[in-house]
């Protein structure tokens, strides 16, 4: 059983997703929380799988929140939901350790494979938007001022070997595994060990933010 917290300003909203979250045999709604403060709590004492985080929500925003539930270590996986429409919160969202962001007009479906995705350790996100979507705003963005050494003097890429760093760059790219195995004649498996591997080195939480990663040490740069 998949259990959900639900942090969202709006009463509508809440209402909307409790239903439909409560329609599924396999998830459960933990609690609702009605600003980014009530989330960092609630979390806390209740140790959600996925909390479901709006972004913008009075007192504490939702990438505060996120920012302090990830930072607390716990299993908690946060999902974001937004607007998006040109909403250059959902790259800080991921940056502050989301593991994915939807619209807030996606398909039911969507929202419940999302949830399932992020409860698993998976990433939401297809790699090719994130690309996309990193690519738009990086420029518009402060640089973190921990992340302007070259890749070859980053810590975090330390420990990775070459085929490691090679995927790792590609990953920032937005290939697939499928693109990786095909265009680097590896077999899916191996590529899915490397990427493991990457994540476990780097302590990326997923493969999101192992592309953020990328960004972040400039094996990647935006287009």
């Amino acid at each position: 059983m998949t259990t959900v917290l639900i942090a969202d300003d709006q009463p509508l909203q809440r209402f909307g997703s409790r239903m439909l979250l409560e329609s599924q045999d396999d998830m459960t709604v933990a609690g609702e929380a009605t600003n980014g403060a009530e989330a960092v709590r609630m979390t806390a004492e209740l140790h959600p799988d996925v909390v479901l985080m709006d972004i913008r929500m009075p007192g504490l925003d939702g990438i505060e929140a996120t920012r302090r539930i990830t930072a607390a270590g716990a299993r908690t996986r946060v999902l974001i939901v937004t607007t998006f429409d040109l909403d250059e919160y959902a790259y800080a969202g991921l940056r502050a350790g989301a593991s994915g962001f939807l619209v807030k007009d996606a398909q039911p479906e969507d929202l419940l494979s999302g949830i399932r995705a992020v409860a698993t350790g998976d990433a939401v996100v297809a790699p090719s938007l994130t690309r996309r979507l990193l690519d738009a705003y990086v420029h518009h963005l402060p640089a973190d001022p921990g992340t302007t050494a070259l890749p070859e003097n980053d810590p975090r890429l330390a420990s990775l070997t070459d085929r490691e760093r090679e995927i790792l760059t590609v990953i920032g790219q937005g290939w697939t595994n499928t693109e990786i195995a095909t265009r680097l004649h590896l077999a899916e498996s191996t590529v899915k060990t490397h990427v493991g591997r990457i994540l476990a080195k780097t302590g990326s939480r997923d493969r999101i933010q192992a592309v953020i990663l990328a960004y972040d040490t400039k094996l990647v740069q935006p287009s």
